[in-house]
């Protein structure tokens, strides 16, 4: 992944696609996924939908920043490395984060080898991959802007003329403003902020 702060993710779960080999037919899916309980979830789902599969082989990753990856790959039953390795290779080379993908295995009585295997899972990454809409998103940073109403108006004004992203506010004799920056814009808005006498600001955290 690069180290600007652009990422590349999917906003919407693909299309299911098929992709049949020696009998076996494997179906694969791509899904948004933020953090581990919704990787759980889909692949509940996914289960449920599929009950008589013989194999529900994944890989996610999830994170935005270089250091802070997180990403796993299962076999489910397929000899080691054969499935979720091969997908998650395909993850990397589309260069995409915050995803899952899965591909449904079906056997079809004739067994692939390690070789065949690999290919027919990468294929099926690659598939759901090509069936998704690949987005660019900015890495954003979170602020809570506190200050008395007093100060309101200084407040948006600087808000107004850098074009920031109102999250949610609270405006009563104590204010709140949650604004979301982009990161390479969050020093210079930092600062701007802290440069008005009583008026605090502060970067939240997951």
């Amino acid at each position: 992944m690069s180290t600007s702060d652009t990422y590349k993710t999917i906003t919407k779960p693909s299309e299911e696609t098929l992709f049949k080999e020696k009998n076996s037919k494997f179906y694969s899916y791509a899904f948004p996924v933020k953090n581990e309980d919704e990787v759980k979830e889909a692949l509940e789902t996914l289960r449920k939908q599929h009950s008589s599969a013989n194999h529900c082989c994944y890989a996610y990753q999830i994170g935005t920043h270089p250091d802070t990856l997180k990403y796993r790959a299962n076999d489910d039953g397929e000899p080691n490395n054969s499935a979720g390795m091969p997908i998650y290779g395909q993850i990397q080379s589309y260069d995409v984060t915050n995803i899952l993908i899965a591909v449904i295995r079906y056997f079809g009585g004739v067994k692939l080898g390690v070789g065949g295997l690999i290919t027919a899972y990468r294929t099926g990454a690659q598939l759901a991959l090509e069936a998704s809409k690949i987005k660019t998103k900015t890495i954003n940073i979170e602020y809570l802007v506190a200050f008395d109403y007093k100060n309101m108006n200084k407040v948006m004004r600087i808000i107004k003329e850098k074009n920031i992203t109102i999250v949610s506010q609270k405006l009563e004799l104590d204010c709140q403003i949650t604004i979301s920056v982009r990161k390479k814009e969050a020093e210079k808005v930092k600062a701007s902020f802290n440069s008005i006498y009583e008026v605090s600001i502060k970067e939240l955290t997951d």
